[in-house]
């Protein structure tokens, strides 16, 4: 094939490459209509990264594969005169800043000043004389040189998929200085080499380093969106972090929208109505995490099937709730329920009995659900004897909050509603002081009961997923009708991205 014929086939592969990659995230005249879940961060953030730069772009370096480089030259008198360097390594690396800008061009420009590097190796070189004499050499060199480096690292999309492009990336030197063997060998031969190869060496320089640094770019990419999806993952149920929506870079921060639709095993949600826009958030905070209710409501569905909504009390715990207050009524109660039978041999259980409807207002969540209470005791022989089940319809306001690495869920005002209540004891369901006593119990301790265990079980899920890794700085978690907004500051595990270096060079 000619010239021209590779030409034209290699541009028509590369407009195949494009229209694949456009035709995969094409998200439609209203891409934020099926957003479920949106992560901005803002500058602060962004220049906190900042200062981990130098571990990547040492890295970089480091992990750079420098090919040999070699060349010749004809010279009177002597020649053809050819060199190759061998084993080209980094032997030191310091940088001595390094800034950050947001470009609404949606780039993340990233300006790296002054980097010192040395590089060590073996150059051969030989040369053949007008009387056919040969002559060949092998010196140790080293060079130094001084890098400023520019990167404009842009978001893409890719089959639904979050992709970064650090392909843009320019190095300038201001100094390239070639030392032979401790400058041992004649002047002219350091001069010679040095004019031979500065130009490839330059080229060589900058497309092995800016190779590496875009091939970190996308390891760090996808060790971060690895990291999200594998947070909102546990066992069957998963939450999709495909892209809703095209990124968004503005001079206050990146933003990024995905689907945020749950996936159970034969369930799935859909959403094609979300409530986001950009404006819904603003850049006073470092990090912002926006959930719409369709998401959290589709968890809760997909934790009732699961079977995850089961809640078994005991022992201290179970004399706590029915001891509330030491009262005539409180007496009565419970000894018809428990007959005597200690606290010890019995058990209560607390379930779902349907999926849970959750409504995110101003004032908090508001979580209605059929709930079924059933007090078994477990004499020393025999089966178990349910003495107490009772469904009931409960409509709770639950406000949360993060303190001190604990998700705390705080119930407000509540409703409940009895469906079914059989107490063996009262078969017939006359004694008001068993239905009262148990309205009041529910309303002060079950409740309060039921979500605190829910958010310790949902603070140990979230801590098993590495969360007290990061340290986090006053969050808050704001409901909206309709949707969530955590926002928080925070300072950046420096482990994290040691230990990801580490592994992946």
């Amino acid at each position: 094939m000619s010239w021209a014929g590779r030409m034209i086939l290699g541009i028509f592969r590369i407009l195949l490459v494009l229209v694949h990659a456009s035709a995969a995230c094409d998200f439609g005249p209203f891409p934020y209509r099926a957003t479920g879940v949106v992560c901005r961060m803002t500058k602060p953030a962004a220049l906190l990264l900042n200062q981990e730069t130098a571990q990547v772009i040492q890295a970089a370096f480091r992990n750079a594969k420098f090919p040999n480089i070699t060349g010749e030259r004809s010279m009177r008198l002597l020649g053809k005169v050819a060199y190759q360097l061998t084993n080209i390594q980094v032997n030191g690396l310091s940088i001595e800043k390094s800034d950050v800008e947001l470009k609404e061009s949606n780039a993340i420009y990233l300006a790296i000043k002054n980097v010192t590097a040395s590089f060590k190796g073996t150059l051969t070189y030989g040369y053949a004389g007008a009387w056919f004499l040969k002559l060949f050499h092998s010196v140790d060199f080293e060079i130094e040189s001084s890098i400023d480096l520019q990167l404009d690292i842009k978001l893409m999309c890719q089959e639904d998929k979050l992709v970064t492009d650090a392909s843009d990336c320019y190095l300038t030197f201001h100094k390239l200085t070639l030392h032979l063997q401790g400058d041992k060998e004649p002047g002219w031969v350091k001069q010679l080499f040095t004019d031979f190869i500065s130009f490839t060496l330059k080229l060589v320089l900058k497309r092995e380093v800016c190779k590496e640094i875009n091939s970190l770019a996308q390891m760090l990419a996808n060790f971060v969106l690895d990291l999200a999806a594998n947070f909102v993952r546990h066992k069957d149920i998963i939450v999709d972090l495909s892209l809703a929506a095209d990124s968004l870079i503005q001079t206050g921060y990146v933003e990024s929208h995905h689907k945020g639709l749950v996936l159970y095993k034969n369930y799935s949600s859909t959403l094609s109505d979300s409530a986001f826009s950009p404006s819904l958030l603003t850049e006073s905070r470092m990090l912002y995490f926006w959930l719409s209710e369709h998401t959290l409501s589709s968890l809760a569905s997909a934790a009732f099937l699961d079977g995850r909504l089961v809640l078994t009390i005991r022992g201290e715990k179970l004399q706590a709730l029915f001891e509330m207050e030491d009262t005539e009524v409180q007496r009565k109660a419970v000894q018809m329920i428990f007959q005597g039978t200690s606290y010890n041999d019995s058990v209560a259980k607390v379930w779902s009995l349907a999926h849970p409807q959750i409504s995110l207002q101003p004032e908090g969540a508001v979580v209605k659900s059929l709930v079924a209470v059933e007090v078994s005791i477990l004499p020393a022989e025999g089966e178990s004897l349910v003495v107490l089940h009772m469904e009931k319809e409960v409509t709770v306001t639950i406000q949360a909050a993060y303190v001190e690495k604990k998700l705390i869920l705080q119930p407000l005002d509540s409703s409940i509603e009895f469906k079914v209540l059989k107490c063996t004891a009262d078969p017939s369901g006359d004694e008001p002081s068993v239905r009262n006593f148990l309205q009041n119990m529910i309303s002060v301790v079950g409740i309060p009961e039921v979500t605190s265990s829910i958010g310790s079980a949902l603070t140990s899920l979230m801590n098993s997923k590495g969360l007290t890794l990061f340290d986090i700085i006053n969050p808050e978690i704001i409901t909206r009708q309709g949707y969530v907004i955590v926002q928080l500051d925070f300072d950046f595990p420096h482990h994290l991205l040691l230990e990801f270096l580490q592994k992946s060079l």
